[in-house]
């Protein structure tokens, strides 16, 4: 997005000069009221990529409501330039747009902020929702930019167009998080494909286990192979290795680790009814093969478990380091990249 902000220079031709410092004059009562939208919308756009939630930052989606209609009020009462109505008419339809997408849209993305985090469908939706949300307001603007340039070609204005400092503030936040967006999909599938198989592991639902292991194995595997060919955001690679890491850590856990746990729960099944059938009999009717058999059963279980806590106790010390080793990737990137702004 272009920030509106030009440097105007008045070009000698038919139009008088108080012709032209007054179309001059028009233009900058526009920018005037525009600017502080735009200060506003990126203030809300620079909280909201720096990790704070729709719903911590509501304050600020009122404040930007409220300015938008007060510009809004106070262009449409601008009278047409002799008798041109375009360019008001085009910054009216661009801040009505505005007000209907914080309003409505990010009505709707708080409500689905909420529920974002239950499953993969939901974030997607989300974040999408977002990126919706941000694309009708580039294209109202483009309108606003164009309706300006013809305004200016009317009134014999020479335009040496200059983007803003703000108007690259915001140009790069959205390469930010749409970048940005693209790997978090691709970590969070496998995330909760994770959280799936280890709901399955607590019930000891071995038929849930296999089904939710072989989904966590596809996408752990399928995303590794999305994520290789992209490439580095302004030559950080930061996100997009700590992704690769912790997809690789899902890969490894499913097609390796997850066997164990079955094999492991077989067994504790099989010496659970081992134990339920030994205690069924009286101390008096147990043979000493029962009491041996049992006895073996007994050790072997014992090792059983020693073994499966130590492989429980390793990866969830490689699960936790890799998860804050992406939540440090996810915060480093987003306070590196995307322009901070106060106003």
């Amino acid at each position: 997005m272009k920030g509106f902000y030009l440097v105007l220079v008045l070009a000698a031709g038919i139009t008088s000069a108080q012709a032209q410092s007054e179309a001059y004059q028009y233009l900058e009562a526009i920018g005037n009221e525009f600017h502080e939208i735009s200060q506003n919308s990126m203030s809300y756009t620079s909280a909201a990529s720096h990790g704070k939630s729709a719903r911590k930052i509501e304050k600020r989606r009122t404040e930007l409501i409220t300015s938008i209609k007060a510009a809004e009020t106070k262009i449409r009462r601008m009278k047409p330039f002799e008798g041109d109505a375009s360019l008001r008419d085009s910054l009216v339809a661009y801040l009505v747009l505005d007000r209907l997408v914080m309003t409505e849209d990010y009505g709707k993305i708080l409500n689905m902020e909420e529920i974002a985090e239950q499953s993969y469908d939901a974030m997607e939706a989300y974040l999408l929702a977002k990126e919706k949300a941000g694309e009708k307001l580039e294209s109202a603007y483009d309108r606003v930019s164009e309706q300006k340039k013809l305004f200016a070609n009317r009134n014999n204005i020479k335009i040496v167009e200059n983007t803003s400092k703000l108007g690259k503030k915001l140009e790069k936040s959205s390469q930010v998080i749409t970048y940005y967006n693209k790997v978090y999909l691709l970590f969070f599938k496998s995330y909760k494909n994770e959280a799936y198989l280890m709901e399955a592991l607590d019930k000891k639902d071995i038929s849930a286990m296999e089904q939710t292991k072989n989904t966590l194995l596809t996408s752990a595997e399928q995303d590794l192979e999305k994520i290789g060919p992209l490439p580095a955001f302004s030559g950080d690679n930061s996100l997009k290795i700590a992704c690769q890491q912790m997809l690789a850590f899902y890969k490894m856990e499913a097609s390796q680790k997850v066997p164990e746990m079955v094999n492991f729960l077989l067994k504790q099944e099989n010496f659970e009814k081992m134990n339920k059938a030994i205690q069924a009999k009286r101390p008096a009717d147990r043979s000493q093969k029962d009491i041996d058999s049992y006895n073996n059963a007994v050790k072997d279980f014992n090792t059983a478990v020693e073994k499966v806590n130590a492989m429980h106790n390793d990866l969830n010390k490689k699960r936790s380091a890799l998860l804050q080793q992406w939540n440090n990737a996810s915060e480093n990137f987003l306070d590196k990249h995307v322009p901070k702004h106060n106003g």
